[in-house]
């Protein structure tokens, strides 16, 4: 069942977990959505980071070169389950907008089995290839052997993992970003806390090596998401499937195909990024060891500025999602008008603070003294206040996929990447040298602010469709939802009457 406002408008679903994102203020809700997901990046960040040093200065540079290798096939799987993960958020985000909860359980359903079946293939298949891929990475022979060791136990993860990623999404994609946090919080927490006990072997707890890294990671993702699906049966989560619902594990095949073709371009999005990165350094490491450090320098600062963009294109995929399935196309314009001014607030502030105190902070990752310093300093300069632009065209971006249109914005990322960065760095340095390079980067940036407004402004995103089963505007009753919580519906109706921001 549905409740209604005294308006005669439909209100928001019944059950818990679930918030309404397609009422109230939208500036302030953006932002209020997007913080937590801005600090589980964040804190994913800090623990590579964590990881990496307890790594190096206890086990020594090859065993870190051993993780780094490891950590790319880790992060190209975790990039490829990315773009599914982000296609079940648009959905719940769609079915919770239309008020139907009955597709909110059945995607739920479908993709749980998927993911299931998916990170278990992916587990099996990586553990027994594990030399195999190592060698054609070129792995280097004197940390084969950790990498091995490592890259084993993080497959035997995977499955954790996967499912633990699907679960946080589809939580955002039911308006609720806070839970995921907290959840962020613990699993970090927990790794960073085990790591060097079972690197060393401390008291009880036996003396790992390189594998007791990665058994930190399996021990802390396992635990953590046992302990997130306690507890959303225990708050009555719409997205449990109680006993009367578990007949909805039986994968739809609507439902899968959407997840795979929608999933699809996503998740190449990120192989397109991480190739056209792969391609840069290229260029960079042709200029010596200086010029590379203090490419790695500034690397490590981008990573930060760009984090807060990603959590707005994060967080506005997921309202606008919610507003398109409501039929609400005025209030996704609003958000994405909002969540512009945001990006440029959100990513211009620490754009601004690291010039400001750029020879400082750039001690956090050379040393004193190192002539890299004021290289890594003459690529910021270049290279640093492009990142503002890319910010804007992230949540523009994030806007389009939502209703499912999900390959302008790849395609327009294979322009700007692949059609007019790595040429105009190829073609110009002979001319320009090295700042051919660091100039490719901003204007990469503002060809992607380009297309994606292009699009946003003359583009069919508004006419496109994510799956056909899930109509614009509000839902009809199917008698499949459970009924509506009578506390939540005052709730409602009060925050229906909050003017837009």
């Amino acid at each position: 069942m549905v409740s209604t406002t005294r308006d005669g408008d439909k209100a928001r679903p019944g059950g818990r977990g679930v918030q309404d994102l397609t009422v109230g203020p939208i500036g302030k809700t953006l932002l209020i959505f997007a913080m937590p997901v801005l600090g589980s990046n964040i804190l994913q960040s800090l623990n590579g980071s964590a990881n990496a040093i307890w790594v190096s200065h206890v086990l020594g540079e090859a065993a870190l070169t051993a993780t780094v290798n490891a950590n790319n096939i880790f992060f190209l799987m975790l990039g490829a389950v990315f773009g599914i993960s982000m296609a079940a958020n648009l959905l719940i985000s769609q079915s919770v907008g239309g008020r139907d909860l009955a597709m909110v359980k059945r995607v739920v359903g479908s993709a749980s089995t998927f993911f299931l079946i998916l990170s278990l293939s992916v587990g099996v298949a990586g553990y027994l290839l594990t030399p195999t891929i190592l060698d054609l990475m070129q792995t280097p022979p004197d940390a084969r052997r950790d990498a091995i060791t490592y890259l084993r136990v993080i497959f035997a993860a995977m499955p954790f993992m996967y499912f633990f990623s699907f679960v946080m999404m589809a939580q955002r994609g039911a308006g609720d970003s806070r839970t995921p946090f907290w959840f962020s919080v613990f699993a970090v927490g927990l790794d960073v806390m085990l790591n060097p006990l079972l690197i060393i072997g401390v008291g009880p707890f036996p003396k790992m090596g390189i594998a007791g890294s990665a058994t930190s990671t399996l021990v802390s993702q396992t635990l953590t998401l046992a302990a997130m699906i306690v507890y959303l049966y225990r708050t009555d989560s719409v997205l449990i499937l109680k006993r009367g619902d578990w007949r909805l594990f039986r994968p739809e095949l609507a439902i899968i195909r959407t997840l795979v073709v929608k999933g699809f371009p996503m998740a190449l999005q990120m192989l397109v990024i991480s190739g056209a990165a792969v391609v840069m350094i290229r260029f960079v490491n042709a200029y010596g060891s200086h010029v590379a450090a203090g490419y790695g320098a500034a690397i490590q600062l981008w990573t930060y500025v760009q984090m807060p963009a990603m959590a707005l294109g994060a967080a506005v995929s997921s309202m606008a999602a919610q507003n398109v399935g409501a039929g609400l196309m005025d209030r996704v314009s609003e958000v994405a008008r909002k969540g512009v001014w945001l990006a440029v607030l959100m990513t211009g502030l620490p754009v601004a603070l690291i010039y400001l105190v750029e020879p400082w902070v750039l001690l956090l990752f050379l040393p004193g003294g190192s002539p890299s310093t004021p290289i890594a300093m003459h690529i910021n300069a270049f290279a640093l206040w492009g990142f503002v632009p890319f910010g804007m065209a992230f949540v523009l971006n994030g806007v389009i996929r939502a209703t499912g249109a999900v390959w302008p914005p790849l395609l327009g990322l294979l322009i700007s990447m692949w059609l007019v960065r790595i040429p105009f760095a190829h073609y110009l340095e002979p001319t320009l040298g090295q700042d051919a390079v660091w100039w490719s980067f901003p204007l990469g940036s503002m060809i992607s602010l380009v297309l994606a407004a292009g699009y946003y402004r003359f583009g069919g995103w508004r006419k496109s469709k994510l799956m056909a089963g899930i109509p614009r505007g509000a839902a009809p009753d199917t008698g499949l939802s459970p009924p509506a919580i009578a506390e939540e519906t005052e709730a409602v109706e009060v925050a229906a009457k909050a003017p837009a921001e």
